[in-house]
């Protein structure tokens, strides 16, 4: 790539470059954009150029920008809706090293999925901070909606989302589940599937109303395990039948993950995705005093220590492929919608700055994955999967420039007071933290720098994805 001084010329030096394949001790020119070139002891042989920013990470590592693959930014519900904006909740996930988000577009009953993707463009469109892509979601399938996909694959937006629950406002049929499927397949698409059985769950739901339970503690109950392994095992069936890539999203139990590797081997590719909660927080929230465990409900609920220590070793042994976070946060007042009634309780909490930071943590620090599989998770993985690879989630020349410096020395507590996402608690308050981002580029530009924001509203670009690859099968 030949050096334009009137670009912006970048180069980060002394860093531990780490990609999901190896790390290595090398420099990274970015000049633009876009990075250049990466090796060793490049400030001794790049020409001399007085405009270039050098950024010395010495101890520290080099990651690729992460990619959250599941948020929901503005999300519309019966009552309210997420109290993260577009604005806010992007600039939030940069200060916690994501560069790249994918949100959903919702199809409404009688709606159209380009109804769903303006109105979710609308939202986004000079205001995200970060790169953002769409999923959409297919709530009212028909005639018009099967011919509305390969119009949203022309569109960049490959990836469709389904339910199994919420009966009456989200859920299809099983009959509508193979057709978004098979014309999804012919579109070069992938099937994303909120897997839960939905009738259990209603038929819970009404039950224990009828007992007189309202507490939030039921919210979980009425969610049990096997409504998610049941419905895993039946969407991964359906997809190989339809021979239609899937991915899984949120998984949280350990009989879920069972299930998925039973019916996994198949001729569809299907992955599995859990989220930076089901790895580190457990049901006993639910028992906390008074309305306080009104701050975790969220679909599907949190499990039990067994199932933690189950999806961890998901992730160890590949069988888990991306850990992103549902983010989807309400303020303590939108909670009181469901004080007297748990199945009114808004679902959904906040955990977009910090699911990079928690997952380094709790996973490399200690032991459990190593930094390949770290940067594997949280952003190459996603990548690939969704069409972004290697524009995103890679270092190599031509790659956008996004970079997380990375200071593993840092240790450092979270704390509501002081997050950036709108949201006046945290699910993680207190929790003391082993390493920190300390500077996020995006797109050569460097966006936070030791906390402080150097972009803002409006610097992010909506990402047009290619199709899906099924050479990324693993």
């Amino acid at each position: 790539m030949a050096r334009d001084s009137a670009l912006n010329d970048l180069l980060i030096t002394n860093g531990m470059v780490v990609t999901a394949d190896k790390k290595v001790r090398a420099d990274i020119h970015v000049l633009g954009e876009k990075i250049a070139k990466i090796a060793p002891a490049l400030s001794r042989k790049l020409p001399a150029n007085p405009a270039r920013r050098v950024i010395d990470a010495k101890g520290c590592f080099v990651f690729p920008g992460g990619i959250d693959a599941h948020t929901h930014m503005e999300l519309p519900l019966k009552e309210t809706s997420s109290s993260d904006t577009f604005e806010s909740g992007t600039l939030a996930a940069l200060h916690g090293g994501t560069t790249t988000i994918l949100d959903f577009a919702n199809q409404v009953r009688g709606g159209t999925l380009k109804g769903a993707l303006d109105e979710w463009h609308a939202k986004a469109r000079g205001k995200a901070a970060c790169d953002y892509g769409f999923h959409v979601s297919v709530t009212d399938f028909n005639e018009r909606t099967r011919r509305e996909i390969r119009t949203c694959m022309d569109q960049g937006v490959t990836s469709f989302k389904t339910f199994t629950a919420y009966k009456g406002s989200l859920m299809i049929d099983d009959r509508q589940m193979i057709e978004v499927m098979k014309e999804v397949r012919d579109a070069g698409g992938i099937v994303l599937t909120h897997a839960e059985n939905g009738d259990l769950i209603d038929h819970l739901i009404e039950r224990f109303r009828a007992e007189g339970h309202y507490e939030p503690r039921y919210h979980a109950l009425s969610r049990p395990p096997l409504a998610e392994a049941e419905a895993v095992s039946r969407i991964i069936d359906l997809a190989n039948f339809a021979n239609c890539p899937l991915y899984i999203v949120h998984l949280s139990s350990g009989a879920g993950l069972k299930r998925a590797l039973g019916a996994r081997p198949g001729r569809a590719p299907v992955f599995l995705e859990t989220c930076i909660q089901y790895l580190l927080l457990n049901e006993s929230a639910y028992s906390k005093p008074g309305f306080e465990g009104a701050k975790y409900v969220l679909s599907p609920p949190l499990r039990g220590r067994g199932d933690q220590k189950a999806l961890w070793a998901g992730l160890a042994s590949d069988a888990v492929s991306v850990v992103a976070t549902d983010h989807c946060p309400f303020m303590m007042a939108q909670r009181e919608l469901g004080r007297k009634d748990f199945s009114r309780i808004p679902n959904g909490i906040p955990g977009v700055e910090h699911r990079m930071e928690l997952l380094y943590s709790e996973g490399v620090a200690k032991g459990r994955i190593s930094l390949e599989k770290f940067v594997e998770l949280t952003s190459s993985r996603a990548a690939k999967i969704f069409g972004l690879y290697p524009r995103k989630g890679a270092f190599r020349p031509g790659a956008d420039a996004d970079i997380v410096i990375f200071d593993p020395k840092v240790r450092h507590v979270i704390s509501s007071r002081t997050h950036h996402m709108k949201c006046d608690y945290s699910v993680y308050e207190g929790h003391r933290l082993q390493g920190k981002c300390r500077t996020i580029i995006l797109r050569g530009q460097v966006a936070v720098d030791n906390g402080i924001a150097r972009v803002g509203r409006g610097f992010g670009r909506f990402l047009s994805r290619e199709k899906f690859r099924r050479d990324f099968r693993t």
